[in-house]
């Protein structure tokens, strides 16, 4: 249920009923020539009407501004928020929802700039609500690391740098008329991995970079549905397996 459509007088019924609230987080920021500004809040939202219905979410609206890396930050269109700004606002949207009685919240994350404030206000929230339990889901991790190329899907690429076609694809599937790639948008390599598992890297000028980064010529929707379809499977198992263990509490 979206909470924007909730009426005054089926709030307790509503909280009652609900197992959990989603909060989708986004972004207003630069994802290079091809793509729109508006990525990661198609993809938060798009993610968000995916959950299981049968689950029970509570769906609030998508937050739009928040911090932006300094990687993209200065081009033409990112709006980029303070991280202590973002902070303080997150806080007070999910002391709200834990006022409502929902004690259960998913922060289902678009933007890799979100991922250290949104932790940061779980931390703390728990801290003042201890019963209550935060998922971080970041839809590109719901799809493991090999699957798109076991699927075939990019060839000499992973595809998953920022603009590239692992996260533009993603956005055709939900909106196939705001992605488009035209002769003159430069490909660009990034970096192979360092090393197989996970590690963070923070580089104001990243090789292969400008403002975007990946062979974007290989997005495609029929590589997005299926990036879209194997997101939302392991998103709703991990939601179900959330909420089962948190019935065991």
């Amino acid at each position: 249920m979206n909470v924007m459509n909730v009426h005054g007088r089926e709030i307790d019924e509503v909280k009652n009923t609900a197992q959990f609230a989603v909060v989708p987080l986004g972004s207003l920021e630069y994802h290079g020539p091809h793509s729109p500004l508006g990525t990661d809040v198609i993809l938060a939202e798009g993610f968000a009407q995916k959950v299981d219905f049968a689950l029970k979410p509570l769906i609030y609206p998508v937050i739009s501004y928040t911090p932006c890396p300094g990687k993209t930050k200065d081009y033409s269109g990112t709006v980029s928020v303070r991280p202590s700004v973002f902070i303080d606002y997150l806080s007070d949207i999910v002391d709200g929802i834990c006022q409502l009685g929902i004690r259960n919240i998913v922060l289902l994350n678009a933007h890799d700039g979100n991922m250290g404030p949104s932790r940061t206000v779980a931390e703390s929230i728990t801290g003042i609500y201890q019963d209550a339990s935060f998922l971080l889901i970041n839809w590109w991790q719901m799809v493991e690391t090999g699957f798109p190329e076991q699927m075939g899907l990019f060839q000499g690429t992973a595809g998953r740098g920022h603009g590239g076609p692992y996260e533009m694809s993603a956005v055709k599937a939900f909106r196939p008329d705001l992605v488009s790639v035209q002769d003159s948008d430069l490909e660009l390599d990034s970096y192979s991995p360092l090393i197989s598992i996970p590690y963070v890297l923070v580089e104001g000028t990243p090789q292969g970079w400008d403002g975007y980064t990946g062979k974007i010529r290989q997005t495609s929707y029929e590589a997005g549905d299926t990036i879209v379809e194997e997101a939302v499977r392991n998103m709703n198992q991990l939601i179900a397996n959330w909420l089962e263990m948190r019935a065991k509490q």
